[in-house]
């Protein structure tokens, strides 16, 4: 990975970006760009839209979306506890004892999540799954007016923004998913060489997936591509409690996963699977039987439909503060698509025939 590139991986992995609240991680996407894209654009639902070679009448979006799970402020009690509601989907589990910041209009402040101490749970409730309401956020307030005067409700809070170098070029971070997926989609548009590029090349670092693929939703509508491909994490089966005749197997290092399902277009997988074939980039195959939680949902519909694909990143942990991917996965994936863009020209079609399977 270049240094430049994992440079911008490792400051969008340690910037803010939770649902509803992408714009500190889109600022620093529209800077990382402005060196290859044609245009930028940022929309209302604050989706950066970055675009090569646009006036070519073939459209081709990748989307891959930049906000992260994380936390919003509810409630403030007597004593200056804070009582939050998520934003995304959490197992509660994974956010006892974390270190979090609260993303205020005056700076962070810092924080951690308490629970009653385990000497003091009786036996029934060491039984039973916390819920929400049964964890706070603890600043070191000693009133609800001191908690007021540094926080205020609706403000977003995400656990300790960390990037961690593991073997074998593995990483671990809070928010690999999706960040991962949307530097792959910046990257792919960035390593597309020109002398090839014949069709209109967008990548869209998307918001708010985690609350519904509502940026996807916007963002397909605004460039109406002939082909959208998302690209987003997946589950990995190489890790204890992992059924893979459950999920598939999926392997951290062993290449992105190029789906199959309902959701996507039979012409884009064969694409994707024959270039990656041709130049020698690892890649497995990802079995879906309805359309994943992911943008491709969204962009598949859109207008008048649209031929999708998704590419994903394998990922330990997901939807916890310590997501695990592969860097050389990544890479994988970044040039895959790249390939695929340049494969691309006015001339392209896949509508679906009797001769694709």
């Amino acid at each position: 990975m270049e240094p430049k590139a994992k440079e911008f991986l490792k400051k969008v992995l340690t910037t803010p970006s939770p649902t509803g609240f992408e714009q500190p991680v889109q600022d620093i996407v529209r800077e990382y760009v402005k060196d290859f894209a044609d245009m930028v654009a940022t929309d209302v639902m604050g989706n950066v839209i970055v675009g090569r070679n646009v006036e070519a009448p073939f459209r081709v979006m990748l989307t891959g979306h930049c906000d992260q799970i994380g936390l919003t402020v509810l409630h403030v009690d007597a004593d200056g506890f804070l009582y939050v509601t998520t934003l995304g989907g959490w197992d509660i589990q994974n956010l006892i004892g974390q270190h979090v910041t609260i993303w205020t209009k005056n700076g962070p402040v810092p924080g951690v999540i308490g629970r009653k101490p385990i000497h003091l749970l009786d036996p029934e409730e060491r039984k039973v799954v916390p819920k929400i309401s049964d964890i706070w956020v603890d600043i070191g307030a000693k009133s609800k007016e001191e908690a007021l005067k540094l926080v205020r409700i609706g403000d977003a809070i995400t656990v300790q923004m960390t990037y961690s170098e593991l073997a074998n070029q593995y990483i671990a971070s809070s928010a690999t998913d999706d960040k991962s997926g949307m530097w792959v989609v910046m990257e792919a548009l960035r390593r597309v060489d020109g002398s090839k590029l014949k069709c209109a090349a967008y990548a869209v670092s998307t918001t708010q997936e985690e609350v519904g693929l509502r940026g996807a939703t916007t963002a397909a509508h605004h460039v109406n591509p002939h082909v959208g491909i998302a690209v987003d994490v997946t589950f990995a089966s190489d890790c204890p409690t992992i059924d893979a005749k459950k999920i598939g197997e999926v392997k951290l290092g062993a290449g992105p996963t190029i789906a199959r399902g309902p959701n996507f277009n039979p012409g884009v997988v064969e694409q994707l699977v024959t270039l990656a074939e041709e130049n020698n980039l690892p890649y497995q195959l990802d079995a879906t039987g309805t359309p994943p939680g992911t943008d491709a949902r969204a962009i598949q519909m859109s207008q008048d439909g649209v031929a999708t694909g998704l590419v994903s990143i394998p990922n330990r942990y997901m939807h916890s503060p310590v997501e695990v991917v592969s860097l050389e996965d990544m890479d994988a994936a970044a040039d895959l698509l790249a390939r695929f863009i340049e494969s691309l020209d006015e001339n392209s079609c896949f509508t679906p025939n009797s001769s694709q399977h």
